[in-house]
Formats: C-alpha cells, sequence, structure tokens
C-alpha cells in the first residue's frame, strides 16, 4: 500500500511529465544563473567548461549537484543556496545534454593515503599549476576574468567548497587519468603509482576543516531604507553631514532628473557617493570583487508618499560573494550604512 505522501508525490511527478512548463526548465535556469562564467554551450570563460567531455566523464551528478549548493567561498562561483531541488536536478540534466559517455557514479569510499608523503608529491608535480598550499594558479576564479594565455585556470584545491563537493574517487579518477583538453596531465606522465596518487588524494583531503550543505545562508534585505521625516533638501543635507561625521570622505554629490515614467513634477532624486580609504582598501584585500559596488553610496528619493533614504544591504553581498572572510568588514559596513541613514532621518 501507497502512504498519502508517497500517492502525492507520483502524482506530482506524473503532472509534470504531463505538463512540461510545470517543470523547471534547465536550459532557462542555466542561461540565467550559470552561462555568464561557464558559456552558453558549456563551452567555459572564467569558469570551467562544462561541456567538456573529459569533465562530464569523470564528474558524478552529486559533484555538480553539491558545487551549486555551496559554490566556492571566496571565488567568484557562489553558492545557489535558494534553488530548488527539482531547480538544480533541472540544471544537472542540461548540462548532461551535452555528454556522449555514460553518468559516472557517486563513490564516496574514502582513499587511504600518506598525506606528508602526498605534499612532497604535490610540491614536485602539482603546485606549478595549482599554486603553493593548493590555493590555485594564476587567475583561479577570484575576478571576473582570467589571463588570456590560459585555456583554463587551474582551479584551487584548497577550498572548502570543492572539498565538501568532490569525493576521494573522484579526486583520485582525475589525477590518474588526468583531463583532455586541458594543462590537466595524467599520473603516469610523472612516472606516480597508485600509491603516490592515494598519497596526492589524502594530501588534498587534509585541508577540509568544516562540513558545508548549502543551506547555513540567511535571509537579508535587498536594501536598507529609512523614511525621512525632513524635506528633501534638509535630508540630503543631513545625509553628507552624517557621511561626514563618521569618518567617510564625501567624494561627489548629484541630483538626479526627473523619473521619465513619473509625469509629476514633484519627485526628486539624488545620490551621494563617499568612501573610507583604509576600509574598503581591508575589504579588497579579502575579496577585490567588492570593488564593483565602490564607491559607497546612498539615494534620496521623494515622491508623493514623502523622503526615503536608502542604499545596498552590504550583508546580502556578502552572501553572494560566498566567503566567510569578507562577513566582519559587510557587517560593520551594514552599521555604518544604518548608522548613517538613521542619523540624516531623525
Amino acid at each position: 500500500m501507497f502512504s498519502l505522501a508517497s500517492k502525492l508525490a507520483l502524482l506530482i511527478v506524473l503532472l509534470l511529465g504531463a505538463f512540461p512548463s510545470l517543470a523547471a526548465d534547465g536550459e532557462k535556469l542555466f542561461l540565467e544563473k550559470c552561462a555568464i562564467c561557464h558559456g552558453r554551450e558549456g563551452q567555459g570563460g572564467v569558469g570551467i567548461p562544462l561541456a567538456l567531455e573529459s569533465f562530464l566523464a569523470q564528474t558524478p551528478d552529486e559533484y555538480i549537484h553539491r558545487t551549486i549548493r555551496v559554490g566556492r567561498p571566496g571565488r567568484v562561483m557562489p553558492s545557489f543556496y535558494r534553488l530548488s531541488e527539482s531547480e538544480i536536478a533541472a540544471i544537472i540534466k542540461h548540462i548532461r545534454g551535452w555528454q556522449k559517455t555514460p553518468v559516472p557514479e557517486w563513490d564516496a569510499t574514502p582513499v587511504q593515503g600518506d598525506a606528508k608523503s602526498g605534499k612532497a608529491l604535490f610540491d614536485t608535480h602539482c603546485v606549478s599549476c595549482h599554486g603553493k598550499d593548493a590555493r590555485g594558479g594564476k587567475g583561479t576564479g577570484l575576478m571576473f576574468s582570467r589571463p588570456r594565455d590560459l585555456p583554463i585556470a587551474p582551479p584551487s584545491l584548497n577550498n572548502q567548497g570543492f572539498l565538501n563537493s568532490v569525493s576521494d574517487q573522484m579526486l583520485k579518477t582525475i589525477i590518474t587519468q588526468g583531463r583532455k583538453h586541458t594543462p590537466m596531465p595524467p599520473a603516469s606522465q610523472f612516472g606516480l603509482k597508485a600509491d603516490d596518487v592515494n598519497n596526492l588524494v589524502s594530501y588534498i583531503r587534509s585541508f577540509q576543516i568544516t562540513t558545508m550543505t548549502g543551506e547555513h545562508m540567511l535571509e537579508e534585505e535587498a536594501i536598507i531604507m529609512h523614511r525621512s521625516p525632513h524635506s528633501f533638501d534638509q535630508t540630503l543635507e543631513n545625509v553628507k553631514r552624517a557621511v561626514v561625521d563618521n569618518q567617510f570622505e564625501l567624494i561627489s554629490f548629484k541630483l538626479g532628473d526627473k523619473h521619465a515614467s513619473d509625469k509629476s513634477a514633484h519627485r526628486k532624486k539624488a545620490t551621494v557617493n563617499f568612501c573610507n580609504y583604509k576600509m574598503i582598501n581591508d575589504a579588497l584585500a579579502i575579496d577585490p570583487r567588492i570593488g564593483m559596488f565602490l564607491p559607497c553610496q546612498i539615494t534620496i528619493v521623494e515622491s508623493f508618499s514623502g523622503v526615503e533614504v536608502m542604499s545596498i544591504n552590504p550583508k546580502r553581498l556578502s552572501q553572494l560573494f560566498n566567503n566567510d572572510k569578507l562577513d566582519q568588514a559587510c557587517q560593520q559596513m551594514h552599521d555604518t550604512y544604518s548608522q548613517i541613514i538613521r542619523e540624516a532621518t531623525q
């Protein structure tokens, strides 16, 4: 006998099959979420080429699923923690559409090896591409660009997102076989035997220090916003004064044009740009992607409902960057924005 839950699950599957529009559209999701880095046809770019046959032949579905969930902290690859299980499954199905070989099985069997011996082998054969302490080679996923002379950026193996996604057996397969059409050679090219490969896998696995699921993200509003009891002009002056009082340098302010869609002559907008160079330099040292959102900016808008003061929410950006080290800096920036806006609207 089927339980009520089982019957409902079966009904959903049948409905999705009968009405494809109800199912997650893998191609659409891929184009929205993945193509900007991995290419519309999976040919690669900033991200690795997902349509590469040697990649697909070595990569179980579970690895792709985990990668989408946890991303690569400190790298361009974010954590898509808001995607549903059906949406992730649809993306994986779309990626598999480029594959001609069978999908490999997930094998979580640990590899037994000597990490100390693996380090010596890594320093001899791998560090030139994957970097010291396996932190990645030239151009590895740190920005939205990579050197033109590289067919593919050697990934950071010492990355908690990667280590939480890959199995020992998948690592062993990649090291043993290499990856065709990339700079990754097979172990035999260096005269490495099975025990050597096991030692390399153990060394790479030794970097894992945490368990990630991709479900730990907290919901954060996209903007910080307060209503001002003052006039537009007074609020603008209040914002500029609060910026300076909070140890920031006022760079510029600009009065915006009336909104084209608003026929009223009473709607106004202004942006105030400012910066604290030490704070920004500290944040850039942690993750250079923060530069995309500089200089700091607060916007004042007047409409029929009143005057509102708003800014982006740095805590929301921190989650998008998927970089735990940046959280403290973004929290500090969030508190500063909030303080400036509160002072301006008191």
